[in-house]
């Protein structure tokens, strides 16, 4: 399963790059998909929150992800 992850601010300085091509096995949920992403880049673990949307929608982490789904990491946003 083909998931696009974009990423905006500090998420896209850890990984390094402002999208990723995520390959799911199977099926996935956001929880399953951020797990293995904080695995993969242990810097994502340490952000103090980390916003999911998927599709321009915000999930919750028990939202099964679906071929060709895109996923965005929003970090915390600070600023006035």
């Amino acid at each position: 399963m083909h998931i696009r992850v974009d990423l905006f601010g500090v998420t896209r300085d850890i990984i390094g790059d402002a999208h990723l091509q995520y390959e799911a096995a199977g099926p996935v949920s956001v929880k399953a998909l951020l797990a293995d992403l904080k695995g993969r880049y242990p810097a994502l673990g340490r952000l103090a929150s980390l916003a999911v949307a998927v599709n321009s929608e915000y999930a919750t982490d028990d939202l099964q992800l679906s071929e060709n789904d895109e996923v965005a990491l929003i970090p915390p946003v600070s600023g006035g």
